[in-house]
């Protein structure tokens, strides 16, 4: 490790500018899709007016803190085109989002927008150590949900050989691995365990594969998980951003020189964090909710998008532009368990380090009486599973308790299964969290 050569080589020019010139461009380019926006939306035009602000007050990127912001509730309430920014015959491909309560969220492009994306995913799988030639396995859902097209599309432009392989058929999934034999692989990172766990139910050693590169993204995952994933599977695992509403996949990528956090490519989306209860801007480094503008979207264009990813943004590194740090959780999804915040990525981290536990779980929130409950079930690795006593593995669920009341505060029961017990997904994204407690 790492198994590639890190040298970036030649990079797009803004990728090495100057803060000035990045800032001018941002300005250039904000200035326009506040005016697209306002131009060519009704909900922009009145949600402006309500807050007093017009494009022409849009005189600084400071001044975009002074317009409103864009929820999920918004493109719901606008559904399904009512968001769009040109002529619907104008739009060539829609997506939309794998929501499963009320209706979905609709995103669409025009060719310049799937022209745009292909080239942030293409310069993301490059910044991951990607060249023209690689082959490429992509294992994200194809459909409405953007991950497959995303990729799929930006290993194309960048010269790639993809291999479209979407998700499910895990025996499948290897068996084109070992036929193929790609170079990177992308996937969400909790499949790509399921990949590693069938490797090694066929008795085959995933870290002999040929893959050297994994792009991973669509859900929250801990450096932890990283390095459970690059000492299992012998590949540099690095971390993609995106979402549908702002793009899709590419809008920041980590770069495998550095592994230090995703680059968000701020020539086409404008981040900043805020404080997720006042909605006020907050400085670089604080953390707070991650919210977008896009730059250079024209169907779709997004002003000041809530992502309710709580993150903070970092100085640049290997490249001109801003990095996120791992995602902690997201302000909308936060468990609340008799009084205690709770994320699951807090669970993941002690999950993951217990020895004798395999990096899956799932969180079971029920009702004991009037008070809220939380089951955490695990499993054993598969090395050891069947091998210890019932007392033994009593003992591995105390100790995980135990943790989990030292370091986040709440009281759970903890269940520990056999090898592959832990509920497994056929699309790729876990379900981390079950609800059970009555509506």
């Amino acid at each position: 490790m790492p198994q590639r050569n890190p040298n970036p080589g030649e990079l797009d020019p803004i990728e090495r500018a100057s803060k000035d010139e990045l800032q001018a461009l941002q300005l250039e380019r904000m200035k326009w899709t506040v005016r697209h926006a306002y131009d060519n939306v009704p909900h922009y035009r009145t949600a402006f007016d309500k807050a007093g602000v017009h494009p022409d007050d849009l005189k600084s990127l400071a001044d975009l803190a002074k317009f409103p912001f864009t929820t999920k509730k918004d493109l719901r309430d606008n559904y399904p085109f009512k968001m769009f920014a040109v002529p619907r015959e104008k739009v060539v491909r829609v997506h939309a989002s794998s929501g499963t309560t009320g209706k979905p969220t609709v995103v669409g492009y025009t060719q310049k927008d799937i022209d745009t994306w292909a080239d942030v995913v293409a310069r993301s799988i490059r910044a991951a150590g990607g060249r023209a030639g690689d082959i490429v396995h992509i294992a994200y859902g194809y459909g409405l949900f953007t991950g497959g097209l995303g990729a799929h599309y930006g290993a194309e432009r960048l010269g790639c050989t993809v291999i479209p392989m979407s998700g499910g058929q895990t025996e499948k999934q290897v068996q084109l691995i070992e036929d193929f034999k790609p170079d990177i692989i992308m996937v969400t990172p909790s499949y790509m365990l399921n990949i590693v766990e069938e490797y090694q139910r066929q008795g085959l050693d995933a870290a002999a594969s040929s893959l050297k590169v994994g792009i991973f993204g669509a859900e929250p995952w801990t450096d932890a998980m990283r390095a459970e994933i690059e000492q299992r599977a012998g590949i540099d695992a690095v971390d993609i951003y995106g979402l549908s509403e702002v793009i899709g996949p590419g809008v920041a990528s980590e770069c495998i020189e550095s592994k230090d956090g995703p680059v968000i490519w701020e020539d086409h989306f404008y981040p900043e964090i805020i404080n997720p209860d006042t909605g006020e801007v907050v400085a670089d480094g604080e953390e707070g909710e991650l919210v977008f503008t896009s730059l250079t979207k024209e169907a779709l264009p997004i002003i000041r998008y809530r992502t309710r990813d709580l993150t903070r943004l970092l100085p640049p590194t290997s490249r001109s532009m801003r990095r996120i740090a791992k995602i902690t959780g997201r302000s909308d999804d936060m468990l609340i368990i008799r009084g205690v915040n709770v994320f699951p990525s807090q669970i993941e981290e002690l999950v993951l380090k217990q020895s004798r536990l395999a990096p899956q779980y799932q969180l079971v929130l029920g009702r004991d009486g009037h008070l809220d409950k939380l089951d955490v079930i695990v499993e054993l690795r598969p090395e050891i599973s069947g091998k210890l006593s019932a007392v033994e593995t009593d003992a591995v669920a105390r100790e995980l308790q135990h943790q989990i009341k030292v370091y986040v505060g709440v009281t759970t029961e903890v269940q520990v299964l056999a090898s592959e017990g832990v509920e497994r997904t056929a699309t790729g994204k876990a379900r981390r969290v079950v609800d059970k407690r009555p509506r």
